[in-house]
């Protein structure tokens, strides 16, 4: 989607959303404006400015999905997951079916820990979207943490039915195998793995810490 398509869809996006009782309507200059200087606070890594940026917006249109979306990633970033969470599930209720809502929403319930909850929500994607990449991944790493090893193979491989080469899933892979007490296999995975990205830290601690 290029840039004016998007800023429009945003702009959109924010006006079918409920408005404030009292708070001035943002022309789209203003909100594009606000927006650009979100993303410039961010590429500095200044989140609390960048969050400050939108709050224009978000005091017009509290139920904006973008807007609330975006918080939700700047707060996630900021380590404040919580926080985060709370904007996510407001986009998610403005637009029930967005995908990638739920996926953003999964970040800090991941960093939380809280790994039957994501494995839920991730599960919730794969449903409507059986082939969807982050869906996958972070339901696979749901079942991990869960020490749900098959489960969480099974998916692994039908990913890397696709994704052949994909390290993410690979590195996975390896920790999945350590879960279920094949080393051998685990220090093979790490190994290609390494041919595939050699700076890659997980491969390098795993087969630095076996013989």
């Amino acid at each position: 989607m290029n840039t004016a398509i998007w800023l429009a869809f945003a702009l959109g996006l924010a006006l079918a959303a409920t408005r404030l009782a009292g708070a001035p309507a943002l022309t789209e200059l203003e909100i594009r404006e606000a927006y650009h200087d979100s993303y410039r606070y961010e590429k500095a890594q200044a989140y609390d400015d960048a969050r400050k940026a939108l709050l224009p917006v978000l005091s017009a249109y509290p139920q904006g999905y973008t807007a609330n979306l975006r918080l939700g990633w700047l707060y996630y970033l900021s380590g404040n997951y919580a926080t985060a969470k709370t904007y996510y599930q407001t986009a998610i209720r403005v637009a029930p079916a967005s995908l990638e809502a739920k996926l953003g929403y999964l970040l800090p319930v991941l960093a939380q820990e809280r790994f039957e909850e994501a494995e839920t929500v991730a599960r919730q994607i794969t449903r409507v979207d059986p082939s969807n990449y982050y869906g996958n991944l972070r339901l696979a790493f749901a079942l991990r943490h869960q020490k749900k090893f098959d489960l969480a193979e099974e998916i692994l491989n039908r990913m890397l039915a696709l994704y052949p080469t994909d390290v993410a899933f690979l590195t996975e892979l390896g920790l999945v195998k350590l879960g279920q007490a094949k080393p051998e296999v685990a220090r093979r995975i790490f190994a290609d793995i390494l041919t595939l990205d050699p700076e890659n830290v997980t491969a390098k601690e795993q087969l630095s810490a076996r013989p």
